[in-house]
């Protein structure tokens, strides 16, 4: 005797595909880079409109290196839900949703800072996608379908 699943075998393979997961970090992290050029061009924008007035931002190298590394740190994530076991797939929970709250906090003080269309930048590239990863990644943990994946 045969346990059907209710859910279709298509369906099946869909609600439990790594893929599926890390396409969803993959969309949350190519909106973090989106969101940071977008910052850079408002900011360039209002450098330019007044006409050098605006104090230049300068960063040493050190500093460079640090946002290089985190915004870097997005695509480990997406690694991580890609390998697919439980292990992976609760490491991925865990640092893109660090990462998704540290970019979101980030991008809504910057816009207190320099104005409201930058804070909705950081929700709709960064927190809107991400909350979308985030759920699909405790669903697919959470499903009976991971129960049979090596930790």
């Amino acid at each position: 005797m045969f346990l059907h699943s209710p859910l279709s075998r298509p369906q099946a393979l869909a609600t439990n595909n790594p893929n599926k997961m890390a396409l969803f970090w993959l969309t949350t992290a190519v909106g973090a880079v989106l969101f940071v050029t977008f910052q850079l061009f408002f900011y360039v924008n209002d450098w330019v409109r007044a006409e050098g007035a605006t104090p230049a931002i300068t960063f040493e190298p050190d500093v460079l290196w640090v946002f290089s590394a985190f915004y870097g740190s997005w695509i480990v994530t997406v690694l991580l839900a890609l390998i697919g076991t439980r292990r992976a797939q609760w490491a991925a929970l865990i640092l893109g949703t660090a990462m998704v709250v540290l970019n979101t906090f980030g991008g809504i003080a910057d816009g207190l800072r320099d104005g409201w269309y930058i804070a909705f930048s950081a929700v709709f590239f960064i927190t809107l996608p991400g909350v979308f990863a985030i759920a699909n990644t405790w669903r697919g943990l959470k499903s009976q379908g991971a129960s049979h994946v090596d930790g």
